[in-house]
């Protein structure tokens, strides 16, 4: 039963002063510990006045002590500044990066010149007050009209031949940068290293009301696929974008082995990788919040069990509660408690059945003693209400919703609930 662990939850209610509140998001990552930096898949860029921004999408920073373990480990965020070198000496407290939560950063990773492409005013493009800074913001927006534009960047060299760097703008990006060609064609706007030539507003820096979490929760506890789900690769390999069709665009993951798995991302959509980048199975390719059972499809089990309980314990923590995993992860075991069959074998199930894993289990024992064919299987999330209500034993499903009926259909079937 999800029962105690399920008050757990819902007894430690987000009480918190005020009728709003914003995410406080951390900008600085110090260290805890003493150490040496370790950069891993680091790419960084050096902006004219000598600061550092990383420009590679997964790249880490592991603080190692002097026996060579490891103390600590960062993500580092794309668009992040770098205050420390690979295998710099750090003091406890000494800021590794900062980086701004708020926003996601377009950057220049080629010096060159701007050129604006399908940026067109009133089509593409519309001046827009930013409700947080109070100025008003040349934004992208969706292109309705019946001719398919794709806005986005180029970098091209003086005479406006393309350098073979382009960087699209989804729908909302904030465009910070003017193209600006002279008569002559001798004079344009510059794009130097590192430059930030446009940025996407993340939608969780804005201010919600209280109780913003608690839909969160619910989406992931019951397993529901996200609105605008991340489109999540399916293989390790090189991904290559590959112009658009039907108003997507389209992305090729090609692996090692030759074989390749095409994506189609909405046009808007910003894409969470670079032409060329490696990507590994279970990577997110657009922005968006990540469908567990993806996860579950890509990765197995214990990535999607993971997954929820992270997702779920940064919603508490984010509210200040403090929750112990234990209560989380007996809910999300309910959640995995099923496997669906896939080939019966010479078992007494029926493909594609929704079967409890201890009772799939032991019918396998069975016909495997037996010399004959066991059943295989695919695991399936279900969310809290379905789980619960389609576990072996009736009296915890009748303790949870819809007494009545489930204790109705208990009794005509004959069922015992043997309480194990």
């Amino acid at each position: 039963s999800i029962g105690e662990p399920g008050t757990q939850l819902t007894l430690r209610t987000f009480h918190i002063g005020g009728i709003a509140s914003r995410d406080a998001a951390q900008n600085k990552i110090k260290t805890k510990h003493t150490g040496k930096v370790v950069f891993t898949g680091v790419e960084t860029v050096i902006q004219e006045d000598g600061i550092r921004v990383v420009i590679a999408r997964s790249g880490e920073i592991t603080i190692v002590d002097a026996a060579g373990s490891r103390r600590a480990h960062f993500f580092i965020p794309y668009g992040a500044i770098l205050l420390v070198d690979d295998q710099e000496q750090v003091d406890e407290d000494q800021e590794l990066f900062e980086w701004n939560p708020y926003n996601i950063p377009i950057i220049a990773v080629h010096k060159g010149y701007i050129k604006l492409e399908d940026v067109v005013p009133g089509e593409t493009l519309r001046e827009q007050l930013d409700e947080t800074t109070g100025m008003r913001q040349q934004v992208i927006t969706e292109n309705r009209g019946s001719k398919v534009l794709s806005p986005r960047i180029l970098i091209v060299d003086k005479k406006g031949k393309n350098l073979g760097e382009e960087y699209n703008l989804p729908t909302g990006a904030h465009l910070l940068v003017t193209e600006y060609v002279d008569q002559e064609q001798t004079h344009r706007t510059p794009a130097p290293l590192g430059h930030l030539m446009a940025r996407i507003p993340r939608s969780f820096g804005r201010t919600r009301d209280i109780t913003g979490g608690l839909p969160r929760v619910a989406e992931l506890f019951e397993a529901r696929r996200p609105k605008d789900p991340a489109v999540v690769g399916e293989i390790d390999g090189v991904v290559k974008i590959e112009g658009i069709i039907r108003r997507s665009r389209r992305l090729v993951v090609h692996d090692d082995d030759g074989s390749e798995h095409e994506y189609l991302v909405p046009q808007g959509r910003h894409l969470s990788i670079r032409d060329g980048d490696r990507v590994q199975a279970g990577e997110p390719l657009s922005e968006g919040s990540i469908d567990p059972h993806d996860i579950l499809k890509i990765q197995g089990v214990n990535a999607v069990q993971e997954y929820l309980v992270n997702q779920i314990q940064e919603v508490y923590r984010m509210q200040g509660v403090s929750i112990n995993d234990k209560h989380v992860e007996v809910i999300v075991r309910q959640m995995l408690q099923k496997v669906k069959v896939d080939d019966p074998g010479d078992t007494e199930f029926l493909k594609g059945e929704a079967v409890d894993k201890r009772k799939f289990q032991e019918e396998n024992e069975r016909v495997i003693n037996e010399s004959a064919d066991p059943a295989t299987n695919q695991p399936l999330l279900l969310g809290i209400t379905k789980a619960s209500l389609s576990t072996e034993s009736f009296i915890s499903a009748a303790a949870f919703q819809e007494t009545t009926r489930v204790l109705t259909e208990a009794a005509i079937q004959g069922k015992k609930d043997m309480l194990l």
